[in-house]
């Protein structure tokens, strides 16, 4: 689904996964294909090489041993060429009754010694090359995907939800193994092409600079054939990537959420989806390899209008005595290869552009506004209350649209405050800006008097704890599950949260107990024991404040009564911000703050707010009308 497609509250803003963010569900992004040409090409091929530059060394060996390489490779026609010469001589001789003619077998034999030698040796310094730049195509992509790891957890929560999950992916991903992919197979062949170019033309200017000149005359309608299929290709190819990336996205969505899917029966929509798709892409993959496939039939055209004009040229000329047959044997050899590493640097350049495509796009990441600094040295809250104050806190998702305004809550240790409203009152908002996923615009939240602002993000979060309505389990064991509430948990420790969350026995009926395996949709325990296991993660983690989102919403009543004695001990002497749905289950909070178009319009008790008769006894009767409990 687009983002103008995805639900949103009143803020405007996209609404769907944890604390508001765009959920990751059936209709989440999907992985996209580089497939543009950068917008700043050169600042952008300037940048990449700054990441080249720590491998000087490297480089300069890469390029030394392309250099030696082709040079054996180049030079072997021109001297298998005089064991050709002197074959020809011998039997030349014999033919015209020399007497003593013979073929000097002693000689070809010591040339083909030497053939074997440069062979060798431009084998063992091809491999040198591909290891050496293997190692730098790595390493600096290493350090590159470091940077962008790095920089995705500084990056605030308001970037996630402006970007699908499947586009951050793909900068993450996709064009990071492009810009892998051309490093270490690109560049080396892009090298070893301009080199081998130039040593071609050397060494056919040492055999007779007239057929080099006749070969040089075709290469401005090489040039001609080459520009002209690629500038027709490249549209084509863009529109293979572009389909092959929406391609990909709408398998992910279809795979993750095919539960969705089959329950509306949507089955021949996604069918007709999926085959539009892959039409398109069909129609423009054809197109782009039929295409850039004649550019070799055209180059071989070219260049035996070329190599007749040689063989007649050099057939006069070895009738003249003016050159050797095996000079001649060599030349035709070097025409043979003269149009490889011109085709070949046309495609790297396309290729390049692909390549400066991607890593434009992952440089974007690392250039986003990163979250407020944090101080050096934040303030650290060494036995936290919980006392929660919100002092004149104003803000809004956009500059131009203030969603909370002038708010002002203070709430004490140990208190259980309820906050309840209709879709997009701002409910969620208010923990987003209480665990500083958003900076407030005006005014200060403090906790224990203390100004978040001052506290080091990672410390602050270290204080809540969360159950939130959409459970999160990881693939691992049951008891890894727990334990990531808190760093080096004992065994015993873990087992005494999922006993106090009621989840030890269902957990002892399974056949592995703790050792349970966990599968990646955790779709292999229902859903109200997927919830049991993220409240014994909070109760191991042993936070001042709870953060609970309508935490007894998936499960039966049943569980819900056993999770709410399980929540009545772990809320004990904890503060706790509890987001209701089901008004039925916040009667007994000391402070339930009713909220709309982000302001506190009413506070008080269950029974004081009924009283008032205003808008919580209106939301409160409303799940009750026409003799419907909630």
């Amino acid at each position: 689904m687009s983002e103008q497609n995805k639900p949103r509250g009143n803020d405007g803003r996209p609404m769907g996964g944890p604390m508001g963010g765009p959920g990751r569900g059936p209709m989440g992004g999907g992985f996209g294909m580089p497939g543009q040409k950068a917008k700043d090409a050169k600042g952008t091929f300037r940048r990449l090489l700054g990441y080249l530059k720590p491998f000087r060394v490297q480089l300069f060996a890469v390029l030394i041993t392309a250099v030696l390489s082709t040079i054996f490779s180049i030079v072997s026609p021109k001297i298998m060429g005089k064991a050709t010469t002197k074959m020809f001589e011998g039997i030349l001789a014999k033919m015209n009754g020399v007497p003593d003619a013979a073929i000097d077998f002693s000689y070809i034999f010591n040339i083909v010694l030497i053939l074997i030698v440069l062979y060798a040796f431009s084998s063992l310094f091809a491999y040198i090359q591909q290891y050496l730049m293997a190692g730098v195509a790595q390493r600096t992509v290493y350090h590159l995907r470091k940077e962008v790891k790095e920089k995705l957890t500084r990056l605030p929560l308001k970037y996630y939800d402006s970007q699908t999950h499947g586009e951050i992916m793909s900068r993450a991903v996709n064009d990071m193994e492009n810009i892998s992919g051309t490093l270490q197979q690109s560049l080396t062949q892009m090298i070893t092409s301009v080199i081998t170019l130039i040593g071609i033309i050397v060494m056919m200017l040492t055999i007779s600079p007239l057929l080099t000149l006749i070969l040089v005359l075709t290469l401005p309608l090489s040039f001609i054939v080459i520009k002209a299929i690629a500038g027709r290709s490249q549209p084509h190819f863009m529109g293979q990537q572009k389909a092959l990336g929406e391609l990909n996205g709408h398998v992910e969505e279809m795979y993750t959420g095919h539960k969705i899917i089959k329950a509306f029966g949507h089955e021949k929509k996604s069918i007709q989806k999926f085959d539009s798709i892959n039409d398109r892409l069909y129609e423009s993959g054809w197109r782009a390899q039929f295409i850039s496939g004649i550019m070799m039939p055209l180059m071989t055209v070219i260049n035996n209008i070329g190599y007749v004009l040689i063989c007649v040229v050099g057939g006069v000329l070895v009738t003249q005595r003016a050159i050797a047959i095996g000079d001649i044997q060599a030349f035709i050899q070097y025409a043979r290869q003269f149009s490889m590493p011109i085709v070949q640097t046309a495609n790297i350049a396309n290729v390049i552009q692909s390549t400066l495509a991607s890593a434009e796009r992952v440089f974007e990441i690392l250039d986003e506004t990163e979250e407020v600094p944090e101080a050096a040295q934040g303030i650290v809250v060494q036995e936290p209350r919980g006392n929660v104050r919100f002092d004149n806190v104003s803000f809004g998702y956009k500059e131009d649209a203030t969603l909370i305004h002038q708010m002002n809550i203070d709430v004490k240790q140990g208190q259980t405050i309820a906050i309840v409203g209709p879709t997009g009152a701002g409910k969620t908002t208010l923990i987003n800006l209480l665990m500083r996923f958003y900076e407030i615009n005006e005014g200060a939240i403090t906790i224990d008097g203390n100004n978040i602002a001052g506290m080091k993000r990672e410390q602050l979060r270290r204080l809540f704890g969360m159950v939130l309505q959409d459970t999160w389990l990881f693939n691992g064991t049951i008891r890894d599950n727990i334990a990531y509430g808190r760093m080096g948990a004992t065994e015993q420790e873990i087992i005494e949260a999922a006993q106090a969350a009621q989840a030890d026995h269902f957990i002892r009926t399974l056949p592995e107990g703790y050792d349970t395996v966990l599968n990646e949709e955790a779709s292999n325990i229902s859903q109200g024991q997927k919830q049991l296991l993220t409240i014994a993660r909070a109760i191991l983690a042993d936070p001042a404040i709870l953060i609970l989102d309508e935490a007894t919403s998936s499960v039966d009543t049943r569980t819900e009564i056993y999770i709410q004695k399980a929540m009545h001990e772990l809320m004990k002497g904890r503060t706790s911000f509890v987001i209701a749905h089901r008004l039925s289950t916040i009667r007994d909070a000391v402070l339930i703050l009713v909220m709309n178009h982000g302001n506190v319009i009413e506070q008080g008790k269950h029974e004081e707010l009924l009283a008032k008769g205003g808008f919580y006894a209106e939301l409160y009767n409303s799940q009750f009308a026409e003799g419907t409990v909630a």
